[in-house]
């Protein structure tokens, strides 16, 4: 069903702009007309391109292919919850919504949601026909409907997508600066071998003389990159696919999050960071009203790792025959004792909810304090390569010269 845009002139004669999806241009209007719009412009736009209903030309918004970030959500969220606190129905609240959203995919999603709802569904099953929205968020918003607390619900929802964006936010710009050193490193290589190396190397050759086997391997290696790159970059592809087409399988992919677990230094990190989501989607779904076993299926998913979705899988079956949380994560092995003592704690508290957002922090905080940690070490580390590199490669040519000019004299 086509998405269409259109300006128009409210009862009140308010300028209003919005989205709505119909069968035809015919069928688009007379919903608008319906909820009291009085149309100005009318766009269709299918596939990501746009077209006017008075004009034959197409223009392509990038803005469409783009995907919808956590922080606009988290943004979209606390608006809607702040709406809907200061008593606005919730049709009206998500129609100035869709008005304040800048993105085009959130404005079309939020726009068709508020149509769905307007039609009599309920806004999390509105909310499920977008892939927008995750099972974490249907399932809160569905939670907060059935119990009247749907404000309360959504504010959860928005510290939730904020804390994660901020943890992301903090991890990448700790790794930016040794991506850098490392690409520029790899780039200065690349030009001594294919560029600068070459025009020594005719000038050796010219002089007829031996050379030693250092020099004669870098020489190797430069013919090699010049001549076989294309060979080279197929050789990368073909493993990069091999590899993506392994990932995807059960096995593979088991195998390959068990690795991510046992790597050195980076599995730590990969750990605390797989737990910290866990913990938090958790202690946000709990917080909700989401029953206990539902709530374990939707973070089994999020923690992002199949190796500890089969511990929590375990967990949730344990539950549903009478038992604890904490007995059958303690058992996986894939858990560290601070996990399980934290969750044994909460459940015979009953406030389980609180010490897993008291883990999440603990686990941003540790995820944080290893990465600078291991940022510091690989910034020297990545200067030292690189000199060594440079340093090798001008050795293996600086010194068959030398040897020639002391012959020479």
């Amino acid at each position: 069903m086509p998405v269409y845009t259109y300006k128009g002139v409210s009862g009140a004669g308010k300028s209003i702009r919005g989205f709505v999806d119909a069968e035809s241009d015919r069928s688009a209007r007379a919903k608008l007309r319906r909820d009291g719009v009085f149309l100005t412009e009318l766009t269709v736009a299918t596939g990501g391109r746009v077209r006017r209903d008075d004009t034959s030309t197409r223009r392509f918004s990038l803005d469409m292919l783009r995907r919808v970030g956590g922080t606009d959500l988290a943004i979209a969220t606390r608006q809607l919850a702040t709406l809907i606190g200061a008593g606005i129905p919730l049709l009206e609240a998500l129609g100035a919504l869709t008005e304040q959203v800048e993105g085009t995919r959130l404005k079309s999603a939020i726009s068709q949601v508020r149509d769905r709802v307007n039609e009599g569904a309920s806004l999390a099953d509105a909310l499920s026909q977008m892939a927008v929205f995750g099972d974490l968020y249907v399932s809160m918003v569905r939670a907060g409907e059935t119990g009247g607390a749907l404000e309360q619900v959504l504010e959860r929802l928005a510290d939730h997508l904020e804390s994660q964006v901020r943890t992301r936010n903090k991890v990448v710009s700790i790794t930016i600066y040794p991506a850098i050193m490392f690409t520029v490193a790899i780039g200065v290589v690349i030009a001594l071998v294919t560029v600068v190396l070459p025009q020594i190397t005719q000038l050796l050759d010219s002089l007829n003389r031996p050379l030693p086997i250092y020099t004669v391997a870098i020489i190797g290696l430069s013919n090699l990159l010049r001549e076989y790159w294309w060979a080279l970059l197929l050789a990368v592809a073909v493993a990069v696919l091999a590899f993506r087409a392994a990932v995807r399988t059960e096995r593979g992919r088991t195998a390959f999050d068990a690795f991510k677990l046992r790597m050195p230094f980076f599995g730590k990190i990969y750990r605390q960071l797989a737990l910290a989501r866990f913990t938090r989607t958790l202690s946000t779904l709990l917080s909700g009203g989401i029953p206990i076993v539902r709530a374990l299926e939707i973070s089994k998913h999020v923690a992002g790792n199949t190796v500890l979705g089969a511990a929590v899988d375990a967990a949730r079956e344990a539950i549903t025959e009478g038992a604890s949380i904490a007995a059958p994560l303690r058992r996986s092995g894939h858990f560290p004792p601070l996990v399980v003592h934290m969750v044994d704690v909460g459940e015979r508290s009953g406030e389980l909810e609180a010490m897993l957002a008291k883990v999440a922090d603990t686990y941003n905080e540790q995820v944080e304090n290893s990465v600078s940690r291991l940022t510091a070490l690989l910034e020297p580390a990545l200067i030292l390569i690189m000199v060594g590199l440079v340093l090798a490669i001008i050795l293996a040519t600086l010194v068959p010269l030398l040897e020639i000019t002391s012959a020479i004299q």
